[in-house]
């Protein structure tokens, strides 16, 4: 793998709340990542003006906000994000074929409205901070975590959805099953050597990549590194190594 491939499979996690971090973050990073991350700390702090902004910088954003709601909702609250022109958002898988349906349709309405390409639109199946000991005995799920992983990302694509967010514990099986063409960001990424903090299934980037992923989401391994940029060429250089 090329480095340039590489450097479009990574989303950097701008897990910040100040405009100002962000920014910097952004243009330290701009040369080493494809996609960066806006999830609930940033966005709830800054709003769409964030959004806007970072736009202007040309980059791309993943919108990480996972909309979970009734469909009516979700649909509403899509047409929202879906003008703020991101390149990708996603949905809670949990929310159920109709909701999920109500995203996409409400997505491509709105983008078809605008004139502007539609956003990737994801479903976030388990998230990586819950083990299998919490997925039975907190979330009163029965057996294996994989299992659910696979169900609700074979439901995304029934129900039309560009891919899934799921750990690279979970990307083989839906790579087989989902097909070539269907897309798996997987967070929970750690280069080697390194802890995984509030992660629980977690993995390093060629392990990902191998497993199936096609996108990997890295937050604090390169945000809270002494070097940003050093840290994001590493996990490129671990990427180019499978």
């Amino acid at each position: 793998m090329h480095i340039s491939e590489a450097r479009e499979k990574l989303i950097v996690a701008l897990d910040v709340d100040s405009a100002e971090q962000a920014l910097k973050l952004v243009e330290r990073l701009k040369p080493w990542a494809g996609l960066f991350k806006v999830g609930m700390e940033l966005f709830y702090s800054q709003g769409p003006v964030i959004i806007n902004e970072l736009r202007r910088r040309g980059v791309k954003l993943f919108l990480d906000l996972k909309l979970h709601d009734i469909p009516n909702t979700v649909a509403r609250a899509t047409r929202v994000l879906t003008r703020l022109g991101v390149a990708m958002f996603n949905v809670h898988a949990a929310g159920g074929r109709t909701m999920m349906r109500a995203a996409l349709e409400s997505c491509q309405e709105e983008s078809a409205k605008l004139g502007l390409s539609r956003p990737l639109v994801l479903a976030v199946t388990v998230l990586t901070s819950i083990d299998q000991l919490a997925f039975n005995q907190e979330l009163g799920f029965s057996g294996p975590v994989a299992d659910k992983v696979v169900a609700w990302a074979l439901l995304a694509r029934e129900c039309g959805l560009d891919g899934v967010v799921a750990s690279a514990y979970e990307a083989g099986a839906i790579r087989r099953l989902c097909g070539p063409d269907f897309i798996i960001v997987t967070p929970g990424i750690r280069p080697s050597g390194t802890a995984g903090g509030d992660q629980k299934r977690i993995v390093t980037p060629a392990v990902a990549l191998a497993a199936g992923a096609s996108h990997l989401v890295v937050g604090r391994p390169i945000i809270a590194a002494p070097d940003p940029a050093k840290a994001a060429r590493f996990i490129l250089d671990e990427m180019i190594a499978i």
